[in-house]
């Protein structure tokens, strides 16, 4: 078995690399790009960094309703009993994966709310490829991969333990497995469960003395080969994240030493920065402030969920009923969620403390703001604002500073980056505005979430300058 798991993957350095042999055990860790930074295909140049804010909740909103839809649907089966994994589709966050030998690069979506890896597929030989990407959200960077030209592509039998994980899957006449994943707007995507050699590049300057940059790889990874795509879904494929034996993070623990545990740190919006994604060591989530709480039970599927106890502000304590205890910790959705009666409570206590004019921001999609006229951004979100503190399960405490509860749509206005979640909403959401400058470890192993204070922004480092 431990030769067959060194066959299973390795770090490899290409033949330019001096012998670096640091990684082997250890972690690395890929740049996490957001949907609108000027590394993706989505980037807009005439939006302003506000207008983005503004574009970002936009999708908040319509993605927590999905969640909501998702979950009413997972409670409710369909009359038939056959129930899809209903997942979110967080459009947030973006990385880079090469597939097959030879390779081919792709940008697919991080999804912390899914388990099933799956990318769009075609065999050259037999079949056309699926759709591009359309609607609003098309971008250049459509790749589909075909498995015709990869040398170490497989099929995945009907009766094997990894078809029997997916939720909805069917047999075809030469015993693949099929599935169906279905996401929370309705749109779906179907193909045959394979598996593929994966590659992935570690962060530049990771290595030093190397002259190039190493690669995790990962062989006989299961993923979805989607032949079919039904709804305008503007990506090439999708990395779950979640806990599930099929995420790439349970499959990257399964054969190697790194085990199942990865960690972010988001960079803020209005800062020109990547963000990054690590695995295994560098997941380990080791500022000195660090506080850890447990991953609760959920049922909401993959979703990662942690109890939510109380919130602090200033001298008050709102206690959170037991049953709107559960906080899902989403980096796909960008503002925070919380029931509307606890949403109350503390809107009530920042407006006693923030001493400015109401009003109403552009398109009214956020409902808190205050006239801020001749003054910096500094001032209002450093002294004004008053600390959140989130007491979550076992007495960790997580401080969110204005920056992660406020957000500036315009020159002269500020925000509160905070919503009510909707009325059939089990769950609130913990955001990625309220995750930024935050180191976010998950360990499936050890079921936690760990929080950190860090400064994001040098998360991801530049290539130097010799590459």
């Amino acid at each position: 078995m431990a030769g067959q798991a060194l066959l299973l993957v390795a770090f490899v350095l290409t033949a330019q690399l001096c012998g670096c042999t640091a990684y082997v055990g250890g972690g690395f860790s890929v740049e996490f790009i957001h949907r609108d930074s000027p590394k993706s295909p989505l980037y807009d140049p005439k939006l302003t960094v506000h207008g983005r804010v503004l574009a970002a909740a936009q999708r908040s909103t319509a993605q927590a309703a999905a969640l909501a839809r998702s979950y009413t649907t997972i409670v409710s089966p369909s009359p038939e009993g056959a129930v899809s994994e209903i997942i979110s589709r967080p459009f947030e966050y973006l990385m880079y994966v090469n597939i097959g030998t030879p390779g081919t690069r792709t940008l697919v979506v991080a999804d912390t709310g899914s388990n099933l890896v799956w990318l769009r597929c075609v065999n050259g030989s037999t079949a056309e490829p699926p759709p591009p990407a359309s609607g609003s959200d098309a971008h250049p960077e459509d790749v589909v991969f075909d498995v015709s030209s990869s040398a170490t592509y497989g099929r995945v039998g009907c009766q094997s333990g990894a078809c029997h994980a997916l939720p909805v899957t069917s047999c075809d006449a030469s015993s693949n497995c099929n599935y169906l994943q279905t996401y929370g707007d309705g749109s779906n995507t179907t193909g045959i469960l394979s598996t593929e050699t994966f590659f992935f590049e570690d962060a530049p300057g990771g290595c030093v003395g190397c002259r190039d940059r190493p690669q995790l790889v990962v062989h006989e990874v299961n993923f979805g080969c989607s032949t079919s795509i039904n709804g305008p879904f503007p990506w090439n494929g999708v990395v779950g994240l979640a806990d599930g034996n099929l995420s790439l993070v349970s499959q990257i623990g399964a054969v190697t030493s790194l085990g199942r545990r990865f960690s972010y740190c988001l960079a803020p919006y209005n800062v020109n920065a990547s963000s990054a994604l690590n695995f295994g060591s560098r997941a380990d989530v080791t500022e000195v402030d660090a506080v850890s709480t447990v991953l609760v039970p959920s049922p909401f599927g993959s979703l990662y969920t942690v109890a939510l106890e109380s919130v602090e502000i200033s001298n008050s304590t709102f206690t959170v009923p037991p049953d709107q205890s559960h906080l899902i910790v989403d980096s796909g959705t960008s503002m925070t969620y919380l029931h509307q009666g606890l949403l109350d409570q503390v809107v009530e206590e920042v407006n006693r403390t923030i001493k400015l004019p109401q009003v109403s921001s552009t398109g009214r999609i956020l409902p808190l703001c205050y006239d801020a006229t001749g003054m910096t951004e500094e001032l209002i979100l450093e002294k004004m604002i008053p600390d959140v503190k989130l007491v979550m399960g076992g007495g960790a405490v997580v401080t969110l500073k204005a920056r992660n509860t406020f957000v500036q749509v315009d020159q002269v206005t500020v925000c509160m980056a905070v919503l009510p979640v909707g009325d059939q909403s089990p769950f609130a959401i913990l955001g990625n505005v309220a995750q930024q400058n935050m180191h976010v470890g998950y360990d499936l192993d050890r079921r936690t979430v760990t929080f950190a204070a860090a400064d994001c922004t040098t998360a991801y480092p530049s290539p130097p300058a010799s590459l």
